[in-house]
């Protein structure tokens, strides 16, 4: 399998936190951070483009020097300055940069006064005591450290959707190449949208004899082979994942599809009804005795059980065989229901883009309107907006507008909710914008009374639209904070604003089941990329993949709305 974008991403980031644990240039750091931001975000295969010798140098931030590295990375799976970065740092130190409150120069005092180099290391010198002795460290860290590492170590190693999706898509067209191959689909959690994936599972079906099975062992990229039969086989590949495949006869295929995409909870729902109706479902159909009655397509098995059909994303067992057997289930949000944008960030802040690029490739998509929402000051990472900054901000805006025919840029500001509560900025200035996006960014440990009630009071502010990212989780890398989301939602339909579902493939937060409990509170979402570069736009398909399995319908999400429709909606929250 030829290497992939998220692949090439991966190399760039590990040389970029390499080059921080040494404290190489800040600005070469940068570089490489950002170029694989840029190659896991390209909504093109970079591999592709280097076979064609395209020019690398179109892609945003990369120039020679990355363009060669890349091409590299692509020829060998590697280069020259990992391989000797690797060599003049511990194997594996990279793994201690993503437990959440370490950061290089954390790592680079754990290395040269511990001897800390994996994680099992370092949950052993915070078990004993050692940590807390460093400077810069004490107890609260050392004992939050000791659950942070306690927490990996349990964690069984899943891979992003993005990531999965990818790989996924590269094994799937040579599989459908195969001769004999009559139809090659994905399975298992992939299919359902999950926000990480353990394993793959892949069908195919078969319309002849066909060798498929040892041309999926024979993958040039080092696989290892678990297991090769007739009708299964098992491999990991050198990321580390492993991709399970199985050939099921075409009469088969939709039970087959059925019972392998899962989730487990939904199959012994289905068995169960099946049983109460003297039938009998698997992986091979549905049977009445010794004759099969369904199972060549999803729809003829559902059918059979006197259901409508059940999307991938709702197989959980929460209510949707219930559902479908009354012919209520939900007709989920699709990319195609979204008019509008109501997060994002420009170069005024720490985006890459100027708000006009960003505003043109929002209109590109068809969108009628994009709201602009840089970062106010608290963030230091960010280069906030503070009053003057927002002001001439927004009177851009109005002259942008002005010219702007068909498209409206929203005014906004994503605003910190500070530890008690209130908003950063003014009323003064949030009473000139269209909307105010509020977002914890800070003491995230607060405890869960006090994080809650923060939330409350800025939920109670005059000017308050939506709140951004509202657990402030970071998928595999921080958890949710303690908050009483219930609350939160209740406040949200009491004050008639509005929750995020924050589209960023590290955040998905809202999760899935908190996408129902707003549904269910009267609560609408609002699906938002919080992009930071043209690019990030194509974050989106993963918030709708989460709405999805948090059963959310077009008219649950806010941005659905056309402007006319929305502009009412976002007024009623600002004074």
């Amino acid at each position: 399998m030829p290497i992939q974008n998220a692949e090439i991403a991966a190399v760039l980031n590990e040389i970029a936190d390499l080059l921080d644990i040494q404290e190489a240039n800040p600005f070469r750091i940068r570089a490489y951070r950002n170029a694989a931001r840029t190659v896991g975000e390209a909504g093109r295969s970079v591999p592709a483009m280097v076979a064609r010798q395209a020019d690398l140098d179109a892609l945003p931030g990369i120039g020679p020097d990355l363009a060669g590295k890349i091409t590299e990375i692509v020829n060998t799976g590697s280069c020259a300055l990992l391989e000797r970065l690797r060599k003049e740092l511990p194997p594996g130190i990279t793994e201690l940069l993503k437990v959440p409150g370490l950061g290089p120069k954390r790592v680079r005092a754990l290395y040269h006064d511990l001897g800390v180099q994996t994680l099992a290391q370092l949950h052993l010198a915070a078990q004993e005591g050692r940590v807390q002795a460093i400077a810069g460290f004490g107890p609260k860290t050392q004992q939050a450290l000791l659950e942070a590492t306690a927490a990996r170590l349990r964690q069984e190693r899943r891979f992003p959707l993005g990531v999965a999706d990818e790989t996924a898509a590269a094994l799937l067209a040579g599989l459908a190449a195969v001769p004999g191959v009559a139809r090659a689909v994905a399975a298992g959690s992939l299919r359902r949208r999950r926000e990480t994936v353990g394993d793959l599972d892949l069908l195919v079906s078969l319309s002849g004899d066909s060798a498929v099975m040892a041309h999926f062992i024979q993958g040039e990229d080092g696989r290892q082979v678990l297991l090769h039969g007739g009708t299964r086989a098992s491999v990991v590949l050198k990321s580390g994942l492993q991709v399970d495949l199985r050939a099921v006869p075409a009469q088969s295929l939709g039970a087959a599809w059925v019972y392998f995409t899962g989730s487990k909870a939904h199959n012994i729902a289905l068995r169960r009804l099946a049983q109460e109706q003297g039938l009998k479902v698997n992986e091979y159909g549905v049977f009445r005795g010794a004759e099969r009655i369904a199972g060549a397509t999803e729809a003829s098995l559902y059918q059979a059980l006197g259901l409508r059909y059940i999307e991938p994303e709702l197989r959980e067992d929460r209510g949707e065989i219930e559902a479908a057997r009354q012919d209520r289930l939900p007709v989920l949000v699709s990319l195609a229901d979204l008019r509008g944008d109501l997060h994002l960030h420009t170069r005024d802040s720490d985006g890459r883009d100027s708000l006009e690029a960003m505003a043109a490739a929002a209109r590109a998509r068809g969108w009628r309107y994009a709201a602009v929402t840089d970062h106010s000051r608290s963030p230091a990472f960010a280069r906030g907006l503070d009053p003057v900054r927002l002001a001439k901000q927004i009177d851009r805006i109005d002259r942008f507008n002005e010219k702007a025919q068909g498209f409206t840029v929203l005014k906004g500001i994503e605003v910190d909710i500070l530890q008690d509560g209130t908003l950063e900025l003014p009323d003064s200035i949030l009473q000139r914008l269209d909307l105010v996006v509020g977002a914890v960014h800070h003491h995230l440990d607060l405890p869960r009374a006090r994080q809650t009630e923060r939330v409350l009071r800025a939920m109670d502010s005059r000017y308050f639209t939506l709140l951004a990212h509202p657990t402030g989780r970071l998928i595999g890398e921080r958890a949710p904070c303690e908050i009483d989301l219930l609350r939160v939602l209740r406040k949200a339909r009491e004050r008639g604003c509005f929750v995020e579902l924050n589209a960023q493939p590290a955040r998905l937060d809202l999760a899935d089941t908190a996408c129902q409990m707003a549904k269910a509170e009267g609560v609408l979402v609002s699906i938002n990329s919080d992009a930071h570069g043209t690019l990030e736009f194509n974050h989106l398909p993963s918030g709708i993949d989460q709405g999805r399995r948090g059963w959310l319908e077009k008219a649950d999400v806010l941005n659905t709305r056309d402007l006319p429709e929305l502009r009412p909606l976002l007024a009623r929250t600002m004074g």
